[in-house]
């Protein structure tokens, strides 16, 4: 498995099989690097985002938008931007590239083991797994 450096990236794919990414962990960044765009989010979304998971019990759909884009209520995208969540905002780093959230955060958890997500065409969903203590 890979470590998640910038010499080592976990090399991961967006939910229904599309496309292909890599994400490195960078001090508390997460880089997410898609073709030629670089999109940067705080370290810290990965045990949040999982912490948030745990308490919602339940299958959440991914939501994922663009910055500009509004996202839908209850998503995971909406968590990553929402003012109540643990950073009071987004977590992504890089103005106009702060959107995605839901498409790119939930593979890296699942390739953590800390969540499971369905790999339909559209409309996918996570859900946290518990981990041992």
């Amino acid at each position: 498995m890979q470590i998640g450096t910038r010499a080592d990236p976990w090399e991961l794919s967006t939910p229904p099989g599309t496309s292909t990414y890599s994400m490195y962990r960078e001090g508390t960044t997460l880089v997410c690097v898609v073709g030629a765009t670089t999109l940067r989010y705080q370290a810290r979304a990965v045990e949040d985002l999982h912490a948030w998971l745990l308490e919602r019990d339940d299958w959440v759909p991914l939501g994922a938008a663009d910055e500009k884009k509004p996202a839908v209520e209850g998503t995971v995208e909406a968590w990553g931007r929402s003012p109540s969540n643990p950073v009071g905002g987004w977590y992504g780093q890089r103005n106009g590239y702060r959107g995605r959230f839901g498409m790119y955060l939930p593979p890296l958890l699942e390739h953590l083991g800390l969540a499971e997500l369905t790999h339909e065409a559209r409309n996918n969903r996570v859900r946290a797994l518990r981990t041992a203590a």
